[in-house]
């Protein structure tokens, strides 16, 4: 395929299947603490999850500029495949979702459901050397490429574990 058929294609991106779900829900109340599992959550456009340290503002990198800091997820399929000697749970993965069934990569730029809350896909959330730091040597590396997508609120509500992630469509305004 030539280059220029290749980024028409992407330009259209056409909707993929429905079939993620849920599997986890993880927030943080202070940085560097454990996260801790959660059967629901309220999202709040604009801030983020309620009780989450982004939603409060005092998360690692809640002061730096740029979009993507509401919502971070992961596909569980993802921490399934890591080598055992890399291997973390979802809570030790600190994102806030856990999802299973979707490729999140292709969701970066996109709109899609969680429930009934409404997310945009803003780029990948690659690992950095502070989730190295707080889980093992050797997990940045293990997770490049597929340590997930940070997301923004675009219509909020409550997620809670086992609801589906739907791909495609445009956020009501």
């Amino acid at each position: 395929m030539r280059a220029s058929a290749r980024s028409k294609s992407t330009e259209r991106s056409p909707p993929v299947a429905p079939g993620g779900r849920v599997e986890g829900i993880y927030l943080c109340l202070r940085r560097g603490e454990a996260p801790l599992a959660a059967a629901e959550v309220e999202a709040v456009p604009g801030r983020g999850l309620v009780g989450d340290r982004y939603w409060a503002g005092a998360g690692t990198w809640s002061h730096w500029p740029g979009a993507g800091r509401e919502v971070t997820l992961i596909a569980a399929e993802v921490l399934d495949s890591l080598p055992p000697a890399y291997r973390l749970s979802g809570a030790e993965a600190r994102r806030n979702l856990v999802t299973r069934g979707v490729d999140l990569n292709t969701l970066v730029g996109r709109d899609f459901r969680v429930g009934s809350v409404w997310l945009r896909g803003r780029r990948r959330c690659e690992p950095c050397a502070h989730l190295e730091r707080l889980t093992r040597p050797g997990v940045a590396a293990a997770l490049l490429g597929r340590g997930g997508l940070r997301a923004d609120i675009l219509v909020g509500g409550r997620i809670r574990a086992g609801d589906f992630l739907a791909c495609g469509g445009v956020a009501p305004a």
